[in-house]
């Protein structure tokens, strides 16, 4: 064959595999549709079940642990929630007492 040929055909499966490659990368789910599928699994998990959904695997300790604790309180009763609201400058306002 001819050194242009074997150049031509060895550009063409180039371009094919990165445009593969690139096809396959933008097909990932993202961060943030792992993070909601993560807080997903935890709703639907059993009370008092304290396993690692499979769903979470891939989301960063930090975060998995701001999901379970933001599960947790959703969960409470509105009663047990901490009502105090604070104004900007740091202080509170009427709701205690």
């Amino acid at each position: 064959m001819r050194r242009t040929t074997i150049l031509i055909s060895t550009g063409a499966l180039t371009v094919a595999g990165g445009i593969t490659g690139l096809i396959l990368w933008l097909n990932q789910p993202s961060y943030d549709d792992r993070v909601q599928d993560c807080a997903a699994a935890l709703k639907e998990r059993a009370e008092g079940d304290k396993t690692k959904p499979d769903a979470c695997e891939e989301v960063k300790d930090d975060d998995y642990m701001a999901l379970v604790l933001s599960t947790a309180i959703d969960g409470l009763p509105e009663k047990d929630r901490d009502t105090l609201d604070y104004f900007d400058d740091g202080s509170i306002n009427d709701s205690i007492g």
